[in-house]
């Protein structure tokens, strides 16, 4: 597999780490019971203690809180692998894959929207699985978010391709998945990439060294590509809010490079209260979600507006 088997161990106590499948010793089938056996010893979550360990992890940053969230969720991982088992890809991978998943997931879980964290985890999770197996069968990247879209954009083709009786164009297939047209290509280039052969394997057109062994300091070009068409369209969405507004996303997650703030660290340099910058937050993500949707982008006018409601906003809360 790609990833490095040690990032799947989410273990940290040193009297009694948990490991991934292929740490075991033995056939495959007793290294995952053995596996199964050992996640089996942590208990369940309530919906309460989920909410309390989110909330540790969010405003804290607190590693005992996220290792808790973790473990009580490896089997989770495993019953979401049985579904995807004998694709080409080992239980033992795809566990240690969907684990990475489950990380991610405990980083990103937020108790305020009310939902379980198996819901949100589920998620994170089947996408890591999803691109150990294309990555797996294929030899092009595809940029893991990509997989769902491009699953999305397989299944309005045909559906379109069948009503209409001929290949939907761009703007049919915009309409139906109710995306913008530049998202639109944007996936159409990652299927293209994503149909394409990965190697010369006819003897007539034997594989290059050079196909077949990647320069693994460069990043593949339609990843560059993409990277670079998303941090324009997130320029141009940061000009959709206020500065505020884009300060305080930029802060929570990390963008432009930036290192990620807990709601703590963020409320004590905005100075106001970490509920207020989690609102703050969830209504500038409204605001670029609709943008996303509708595809419509502002002009500079609408943008300075935004920027003297705020500054109005402000004056008055004083």
């Amino acid at each position: 597999m790609g990833h490095s088997v040690s990032h799947a161990r989410v273990g940290t106590s040193a009297t009694s780490p948990v490991t991934s499948p292929s740490r075991a010793a033995g056939s495959p089938r007793s290294e995952i019971h053995q596996y199964v056996l050992e996640i089996n010893r942590f208990p369940l979550l309530t919906a309460e203690e989920e909410k309390e360990l989110g909330w540790a992890i969010i405003n804290d940053n607190c590693a005992e809180a996220r290792d808790k969230m973790i473990r009580s969720n490896l089997r989770l991982v495993v019953a979401i692998a049985k579904r995807f088992a004998n694709r080409g890809v080992s239980m033992a991978d795809l566990i240690e894959e969907g684990n990475i998943g489950l990380m991610r997931a405990a980083e990103g879980f937020d108790p305020a929207q009310g939902s379980r964290f198996s819901t949100y985890g589920s998620w994170w999770i089947k996408q890591a699985m999803k691109r150990a197996l294309m990555s797996a069968s294929q030899a092009v990247h595809i940029p893991a978010y990509m997989i769902e879209l491009v699953s999305k954009w397989k299944i309005a083709f045909r559906k379109l391709e069948s009503d209409l009786g001929r290949q939907p164009n761009l703007q049919d297939l915009a309409a139906e998945l109710d995306m913008p047209l530049k998202k639109i290509r944007m996936i159409r280039r990652a299927v293209k990439a994503y149909q394409s052969p990965s190697t010369g394997s006819n003897a007539s057109d034997p594989a290059k060294l050079t196909d077949v062994i990647c320069d693994t300091r460069a990043a593949a070009p339609q990843e560059r590509i993409l990277k670079s068409e998303e941090m324009m369209v997130l320029k141009r969405l940061m000009d959709c809010i206020s500065v505020r507004e884009a300060t305080i996303l930029r802060m929570r997650f990390g963008l432009d490079g930036s290192e990620v703030f807990t709601l703590l660290q963020i409320s004590e340099t905005m100075k106001i209260s970490r509920e207020r910058v989690r609102q703050i937050a969830d209504e500038a993500l409204t605001k670029l979600n609709a943008r996303l949707t509708t595809g419509r982008w502002p002009d500079a006018s609408e943008s300075e507006r935004e920027n003297e409601r705020e500054l109005v906003k402000a004056g008055s809360a004083a």
